[in-house]
């Protein structure tokens, strides 16, 4: 049944069937529902049957199961495009904080096929990758790194025949379905701008968006952005710029700025942040070559080591480098993490990753974060910026190149069932640097393909209804 074969009756849209025939197989009862799409923020009761949104009623429905969420805002289940955890572990923290699709488009993955086909099983939530430079040129250069190149991936310069195979791979990615190309260019600092050119060009042919970490940070971050907005121009590929406040640190209102005047100009760039003001890397990664104080702007006090929550010294960053492993990096400026926040032009993505209950608060809180610190604390955003941010604008990011995308991050009929009920009162996360490994509180029911994943702020056991989210398979 299509949108447009859908009638109105009493106030009830219905598809296509008498009102008095209507009985859901789950109804969200008094909820206040939020939807950036249409605009809608007001009390409704919500029709599900099976994965899908079968109405939004301010008259009562009739269902199998009832959720009674008086009190409660009802969002579109959240969409985090930059989600390094893609593990039962991480996927359970993604739910807790209102997470129904977690995506790893940064630094993405090789064998397209058999990363997906390790998670056929299914997950609690919606699942899916790009194809990503940086493994391609791991493979393609014999990089000993683990996630992270360390070797010539990071240090070399690649020959044109190293290019072409380069290119030939990220080409089979994206016929395999792919979401797009990722890059962390700051992770390889020897690829020459024409490289990365060549890699643009390669997703440019299948309108594949570019989902990139820049070359460098701070002042230096403006001309990095440069790079890409004009690969960008070049080519034609859409680009989505990562994480922008542990990038531009305090240039990040310029960084802003450009990306504006770049979409005036109808290019397609967007960008995200996560709300935090530490960042988190490999210790071993090209980041930390000789020079990063001046680069990141910060000693060795700034840094965290992951495993042990102690500050490093001299001798300890020289131990930890050696052995790898994770770091916080406290770096990032507060006032450039509330202008990215306030700007209309950001999306929420939490960079997360969490390993046995190690790694940085974004990882489980992210979202959280947002509506208790931002919308409910400071008012930098309102809630419906806020849900807009979480939801319908990364699915807008996606959906010209995955079709899958255009029923995520709305609630209406025929949208998927992927919703996050909260409590605006007090939902907060809880994870902190010392202790990352504690879900949000607030969140009360989270639905993913019409499924129950959280029901009271508890995980559902064994709850697996999450899906692979795929392009187009070629």
């Amino acid at each position: 049944m299509t949108r447009a074969r859908a009638i109105r009756l009493a106030g009830l849209l219905v598809l296509g069937m008498p009102l008095g025939a209507q009985t859901y197989d789950l109804v969200i009862r008094n909820g206040r529902v939020v939807d950036p799409e249409s605009g809608l923020d007001a009390v409704r009761n919500v029709g599900i049957r099976g994965s899908r949104i079968a109405a939004l009623s301010p008259a009562p429905l009739s269902g199998g199961a009832v959720i009674d969420a008086s009190g409660l805002v009802v969002a579109p289940g959240f969409i985090d495009l930059h989600s390094h955890g893609q593990d039962l572990e991480n996927y359970r923290y993604k739910a807790m904080d209102g997470v129904t699709t977690a995506l790893e488009l940064e630094v993405g993955v090789g064998d397209v096929d058999a990363w997906y086909a390790e998670r056929s099983g299914g997950a609690p939530i919606h699942f899916g990758a790009s194809a990503g430079h940086i493994p391609a040129r791991m493979a393609v250069m014999h990089d000993p790194g683990r996630f992270l190149p360390t070797g010539a991936a990071a240090h070399r310069a690649a020959s044109e025949e190293e290019i072409t195979d380069l290119k030939r791979r990220l080409e089979q990615g994206l016929k395999r379905g792919a979401l797009g190309v990722g890059f962390g260019i700051g992770y390889t600092p020897a690829a020459s701008r024409w490289e990365i050119l060549e890699m643009f060009r390669v997703a440019a042919r299948f309108h594949a968006p570019c989902f990139v970490h820049v070359r460098m940070t701070g002042e230096d971050s403006i001309q990095a952005v440069e790079e890409v907005i004009a690969a960008a121009a070049i080519t034609g590929a859409p680009l989505h710029i990562v994480h922008i406040t542990s990038m531009g640190l305090g240039s990040t209102p310029k960084l802003l700025q450009m990306i504006a005047e770049a979409r005036a100009r109808n290019l397609d760039v967007t960008t995200e942040l996560y709300p935090y003001t530490a960042a988190m890397t490999e210790l071993e990664s090209a980041l930390f070559d000789p020079g990063w104080e001046e680069k990141l702007g910060i000693g060795y006090g700034q840094l965290q080591w992951v495993a042990t929550g102690e500050r490093l010294t001299a001798e300890t960053f020289a131990r930890y480098r050696q052995a790898g492993g994770p770091v916080i990096m406290h770096m990032i400026p507060p006032e450039a993490v509330e202008a990215a926040m306030a700007s209309p032009l950001t999306m929420i993505a939490s960079d997360g990753l969490i390993q046995q209950g190690k790694g940085h608060p974004r990882g489980s809180g992210s979202f959280a974060r947002v509506l208790g610190h931002y919308v409910r604390e400071t008012h930098t955003l309102t809630l419906m910026d806020a849900i807009r941010k979480m939801s319908l604008m990364p699915a807008q990011r996606l959906e010209a190149y995955a079709p899958a995308m255009r029923n995520k991050g709305r609630i209406r009929v025929g949208a998927d069932a992927d919703l996050t009920i909260f409590d605006p009162q007090r939902v907060s996360d809880r994870s902190t640097y010392e202790e990352p490994a504690r879900y949000s509180t607030g969140i009360e029911y989270v639905l993913v393909n019409g499924a129950l994943v959280v029901r009271g702020g508890q995980l559902v056991p064994d709850a697996m209804p999450g899906r692979p989210v795929r392009a187009v398979v070629r």
